[in-house]
């Protein structure tokens, strides 16, 4: 069984004008988008700016209410699990986007993101400083880089 499927999804949003606010249109930012992810697959989605991948991963990921299609969870339909249930999704579920800058909050050192990333996975106290050294090990950085804001580092190894 998949661990994600995604069937005939539709993201739209609705254009609208005049004082009242009256629908004119619609922009189809995710139309008929149908994929299958089995555990342990990763999968990556590519596409030109503004072709809808960031929007199909806020679908996903329970940011947005699709238009029309479906999102299953091991089975299980997205709109029917419970506030628990999406939390402990989102926490095995990660969106990387292509801009550095948008994915690390620039007011955290190094330290501060890796070390609430733990936390937000239910790491004990105890662990964090080996994991986040653990981290740092795994791509080659320094323990210095520990006290370093993104801003600091350059584009490759951010």
């Amino acid at each position: 069984m998949p661990i994600l499927e995604v069937e005939h999804l539709k993201k739209y949003f609705p254009v609208t004008s005049g004082v009242f606010l009256r629908q004119t249109g619609a922009v189809h930012a995710v139309d008929d988008v149908s994929f299958t992810v089995a555990r342990g697959e990763t999968l990556g989605i590519v596409g030109e700016s503004g072709c809808g991948k960031t929007t199909l991963g806020r679908c996903i990921m329970g940011l947005h209410s699709p238009t029309s299609g479906k999102i299953r969870l091991e089975g299980e339909s997205m709109g029917k699990l419970s506030v628990s249930q999406r939390k402990a999704f989102a926490a095995k579920v990660q969106m990387i986007f292509q801009d550095p800058y948008e994915s690390l909050n620039p007011r955290q050192t190094v330290r501060q993101i890796l070390e609430e990333k733990f936390r937000i996975h239910g790491r004990p106290a105890a662990t964090l400083e080996d994991d986040v050294h653990g981290v740092l090990n795994q791509v080659n950085l320094d323990a210095d880089c520990l006290l370093k804001y993104p801003h600091e580092f350059s584009g490759g190894q951010r």
